[in-house]
């Protein structure tokens, strides 16, 4: 075979397409879910704010090896959002509404720094500062994480909003998907508000760790696959 044949040939794979990574790409966000869950499990039962000394030394130092396991699964959960954003930013550019994809770019990294702020607390934990015996910052630092996941409802509530806008304004969800993702938006935004001194509605509540990330997490499911349905003729990868 010459050698014009095979440079013909590898430009020709299917692996050198635009579609080709663009659907790779719009795979992250089914990617983003599965490292969510499997951090999630990997890390454990955080201590809740206020807990003892001892529960937080058992638990960032005790299991040190574990968080720090899922701290690597969690960063790769950063990176496939980043990369979730960026495809879902090309198509609502391509379909002219290029403004909520500006958005949902500030959002996912505003959403990004704040889940990366919170591996890095939770790994300098247990890394070292929890087997230091230093209670208080050990303390402090646990119940900074629990502020931090508070915070990061709002950004998750833009990007929900941003994204949902620039599909509807699209054409490419039906009314229904539309008003169930303004109620995504809304009950994520509430989790803003999740600061009572204990039970469901505290910043360690079954709200702020169950209820609000999934339904982030089922939002960006029902997307992936409405953007798994949109024709991949982009030539933006």
């Amino acid at each position: 075979m010459s050698a014009s044949t095979t440079a013909m040939t590898s430009s020709t794979s299917a692996y050198t397409t635009g579609g080709f990574w663009e659907r790779l790409w719009l795979m992250s966000g089914i990617n983003f879910v599965a490292f969510v869950i499997i951090a999630y499990v990997i890390y454990g039962y955080q201590p809740q704010v206020g807990a003892s000394a001892d529960a937080l030394v058992a638990f960032y130092h005790g299991d040190r090896t574990r968080i720090l396991i899922a701290a690597v699964f969690a960063g790769l959960t950063v990176l496939n959002l980043l990369w979730f954003a960026a495809a879902l930013r090309t198509t609502l550019a391509d379909a002219g509404q290029d403004g909520w994809g500006a958005a949902l770019t500030a959002s996912s990294a505003a959403f990004g720094g704040l889940f990366l702020l919170l591996i890095t607390v939770g790994a300098a934990l247990a890394y070292s500062i929890a087997g230091s015996g230093n209670h208080t910052l050990t303390s402090g630092l646990n119940d900074l994480a629990w502020a931090c996941v508070v915070l990061t409802s709002f950004p998750r509530a833009m990007l929900i909003m941003a994204g949902t806008f620039g599909l509807w304004r699209a054409g490419l969800i039906s009314n229904a998907l539309f008003a169930a993702g303004v109620a995504a938006v809304v009950l994520v935004l509430l989790g803003g508000t999740t600061w009572l001194s204990g039970g469901f509605w505290a910043p360690d509540g079954a709200y702020s760790r169950f209820v609000s990330p999934i339904i982030g997490l089922v939002w960006v499911v029902v997307v992936s696959r409405v953007l798994a349905r949109s024709p991949a003729t982009r030539a933006a990868w």
